[in-house]
């Protein structure tokens, strides 16, 4: 990371550490707390810190991390710079997630080209300075479309405090908080409060002993951000302010909420931003939150009685953050149509037939949940597992009609479906699934790596044109021309079966500037049968769908042609 020309004026810092366990939402609160502060008039960027050692997130199970995010530059991170990027409307880089792999893998490049100079290579200065200078170079870029530099930058440090994988960014923040002082770094601490036994009573004992530890490494917080699951007593909070010398006013309590869009809200009620704007001196520049359209959409959200039935046939259903920004982009589109998403999770490995044999129990069930459902839409995905489940799901939604959406791999499925089921290849299939298939209708690649895994697919934001300006996929998009959208994928549609596929009735209305590869497909004849080789979901934000995924809502609920007509 290059370090930039210092801002005119001094970036200030919002930390958001964790304690206790993992899980409590430091991601939604450090996003929530954005969205306050930018409801406030102030320009908001944001970091995120994961002390693992993997470069990036590139080439984790999503059963590890959750899903990867994708950026517009290519950057493969975590999951919480989608949830950044969702609620701050901003567009983020990858360099806005630090990890121990980028840091080590800078300061180790620079002891092999000489440049400490003979020096001992230490965690102490050198690993911490690179962290600072990091955290200061990424602030000062701006996210947010505008010219210069933000006026906060939320970080939010990944784990939890006492990891012994996180100490070297602590101490690094510690140095950063204090040559920067205290009105331009505001520490906002998460903790869990805990309810035991049959008596009710709120336990603070956890998060004295999490404030502790953090003390003890040279931090103090300013806010306690209380994570529990109904409102924490007053006689909690004025514990919690005797044991962990935090203002009771500076106590602020997260509790389960209907949605997550209520958090800002609950931030906001409890006055956390005027806690913020007098820590960090930002009184002269800030004005009263304005979070109405905020409201509105968790208010609506919480009001609607109805809902639609998503099949979602998948590798990863065991886990849902596997699929977050899928889940998203299809609550963003519901509430579009004024519905709740039902998510119906199917493990595509339960629709095959051997499941029938093995598990027949699990086999029913899964076909029940498919056959009840409004639309069926299939994620991307990497390895074979699951591939023939995904198959039968994409030919039942084929032959019945009912709407479908594949992602990446979803795309992919239809390809090998159709291939076997119309054109008559029994053995057509992907390179990724078999290798020596006769019938390679899904290729590797030219670009891609054989040996390395991480950064070596199609990445980030591409370009693709709209061909058919009378096809679906063009009227959702507003007939623009051409669309941007991120990618994430090693395979593609074998350019040499494209005319066969159309005979069978796919139309090929998406390309990039070559022409030769597929980027969006169509099926002729069907309600609504879209495959997309790109992700749409990366860049869906609340009251601005997804456009396909709008697409696939309103033709299961039969709103689309109306929809359509009105373009």
């Amino acid at each position: 990371m290059e370090r930039r020309r210092a801002p005119d004026r001094q970036m200030k810092y919002v930390l958001v550490t964790g304690g206790v366990v993992s899980g409590l939402g430091k991601g939604v609160t450090a996003s929530s707390i954005g969205v306050v502060l930018k409801s406030c008039g102030l320009r908001v960027t944001s970091i995120k810190i994961d002390p693992y050692l993997n470069t990036d997130a590139g080439t984790m199970s999503p059963f590890e991390h959750g899903e990867v995010f994708v950026l517009d530059d290519g950057g493969e991170v975590d999951l919480d710079l989608g949830n950044y990027e969702r609620f701050l409307d901003v567009t983020l880089t990858r360099d806005n997630n630090i990890t121990t792999g980028k840091i080590y893998q800078s300061v180790l490049e620079k002891e092999r080209r000489g440049d400490y100079l003979g020096k001992t290579v230490q965690v102490v200065p050198h690993i911490t300075d690179a962290i600072k200078d990091w955290i200061e170079s990424v602030a000062s870029i701006p996210v947010d479309g505008k010219e210069g530099v933000a006026d906060v930058c939320v970080i939010e440090l990944g784990g939890t405090v006492g990891d012994i994988e996180s100490m070297p960014f602590i101490e690094a923040l510690r140095q950063l908080s204090f040559s920067l002082g205290k009105e331009n770094f505001c520490l906002i601490h998460v903790s869990l409060v805990p309810v035991i036994g049959v008596v009710g009573e709120q336990k603070t004992k956890p998060t004295q002993h999490s404030v502790r530890e953090l003390r003890a490494l040279g931090l103090t917080p300013d806010l306690l951000a209380c994570r529990s699951a109904q409102p924490i007593q007053e006689s909690t909070k004025v514990k919690l302010s005797q044991f962990c010398h935090v203002p009771v006013s500076n106590i602020l309590n997260i509790h389960d909420a209907p949605n997550l869009w209520h958090i800002p809200l609950l931030l906001r009620n409890q006055n956390a931003h005027v806690a913020i704007i007098k820590q960090l001196n930002f009184a002269n520049m800030a004005t009263p939150p304005d979070l109405n359209s905020w409201t509105e959409m968790a208010e609506t959200y919480d009001n609607l009685t109805n809902s639609v039935k998503i099949a979602m046939v998948g590798k990863y259903t065991g886990l849902t953050d596997s699929y977050l920004s899928v889940v998203k982009a299809l609550l963003h589109a519901c509430v579009a149509c004024s519905l709740k998403p039902s998510v119906e999770w199917i493990a595509a490995s339960d629709l095959e037939d051997e499941s029938a044999r093995v598990t027949p129990e699990a086999h029913e069930m899964a076909w029940q949940t498919l056959k009840g459902s409004s639309c069926i839409l299939v994620p991307g995905g990497f390895g074979d597992r699951g591939v023939p489940g995904m198959i039968l799901a994409a030919k039942y939604a084929r032959e019945k009609r009912i709407p479908y959406l594949g992602i990446c791999l979803g795309m992919q499925i239809s390809v090998i479906e159709i291939s076997r089921s119309i054109l008559g290849l029994e053995r057509a299939n992907s390179e990724e699934f078999d290798p020596q298939t006769p019938h390679p209708v899904v290729m590797f690649m030219p670009e891609g790596s054989r040996t390395h895994m991480g950064s070596t697919m199609r990445l980030g934001s591409r370009r693709t044109f709209i061909k058919n300006p009378d096809c679906i996929t063009s009227k959702l998009y507003k007939h623009s021309p051409y669309v941007d959208e991120r990618h994430r994928h090693r395979y593609e549609v074998n350019p040499n079966y494209v005319g066969k596929l159309g005979s069978a009735g796919i139309d090929f209305v998406g390309n990039d500037e070559s022409g030769t590869r597929m980027e969006v497909l169509e099926l002729q004849g069907h309600p609504y049968y879209v495959g997309v080789q790109f992700h749409p979901e990366f860049k869906s934000r609340p009251g601005n769908p997804s456009a396909l995924f709008l697409g696939l809502i309103l033709a299961a609920t039969g709103q689309l042609e109306s929809y359509l007509d009105k373009l």
